[in-house]
């Protein structure tokens, strides 16, 4: 089987009109493992987009390339006007602010507190003796207490993150990464370490955000379920390659088979009127 994008589907916008275009992407690392393979695809606003694969596919490589804590190999990566693959170091750090990111593993500070953690999303935003003593502009710290209630963690500001449940900090990972105030989301499964209904929860409220900041978000996600009842377009990874690009309903036994092999795909799949709510 080819590249599968459905019939009459419109998979993303063209690149010209994109605001993440992502052309020919390939990273090859030490020894010749090649995890990228010409990837291409193009990436508007607000879309979610989820993407799948087996373990190995790429999908890390791909959303870390994009800011580049991995380096590319060759290919291209255009976020608005800005071509990301090549820039300078000083210039990547400016680029990097417009872009947030929410770790598997949360990646906050433990002893800090959760208004500490918010915070942090706007430490590439001011200066270096204001970040040093924690001194925020009063508009955002009224933002973070926003993004708090927001995310459901109304008075917890004072709360070590080391105090929180899973659930818990993965929600302030996405405040922080909202309050850089980014153009674009990456996600880098999200919901691993959750129980099935708080992961629910999380796929949700990123949709849910997504859509009312007008903040495009790729997410990295293995459960094909979530994926087709909270993503707005569908991705499918295969040895560092694009094998499925189209909305969530179109994915099937097929689709399922060619990016993770053969199998019995009838209880993976979600059922078209399914319940979304708990």
């Amino acid at each position: 089987m080819s590249t599968a994008k459905p019939a009459g589907a419109t998979p993303g916008p063209s690149p010209a009109d994109a605001l993440l275009s992502v052309e020919a992407l390939v990273k090859v690392y030490p020894g010749g493992k090649r995890a990228l393979d010409g990837i291409s695809f193009a990436v508007g606003r607000p879309e979610v987009i989820a993407i799948i694969g087996s373990s190995g596919a790429g999908k890390s490589t791909l959303i870390r390339c994009i800011n580049r804590l991995v380096e590319p190999t060759s290919g291209r990566i255009r976020l608005k006007d800005t071509e990301i693959a090549g820039l300078p170091r000083r210039e990547l750090r400016r680029v990097r602010r417009r872009i947030g990111m929410i770790f598997q593993e949360f990646n906050l500070v433990e002893r800090l507190t959760v208004m500490e953690n918010v915070l942090s999303g706007r430490l590439g935003s001011v200066g270096f003796m204001a970040s040093l003593m924690r001194r925020f502009p009063p508009q955002d710290v009224s933002g973070a207490f926003a993004l708090l209630d927001r995310v459901g963690l109304d008075g917890y500001h004072d709360t070590r993150a080391d105090a929180l449940s899973g659930g818990q900090r993965q929600r302030v990972g996405i405040a922080r990464a909202l309050m850089q105030r980014p153009d674009l989301l990456l996600v880098d499964e999200p919901t691993a370490s959750l129980d099935p209904k708080t992961a629910r929860q999380i796929m949700r409220l990123i949709c849910t955000l997504a859509q009312e900041h007008n903040t495009p978000a790729l997410v990295n996600i293995h459960d094909v379920a979530l994926a087709q009842s909270f993503a707005s377009r569908v991705i499918g990874l295969k040895g560092g390659r694009v094998v499925f690009d189209g909305p969530p309903a179109t994915l099937n036994a097929g689709v399922l088979t060619e990016i993770y092999g053969a199998e019995d795909w009838s209880q993976t799949i979600r059922r078209t009127g399914e319940d979304d709510e708990e």
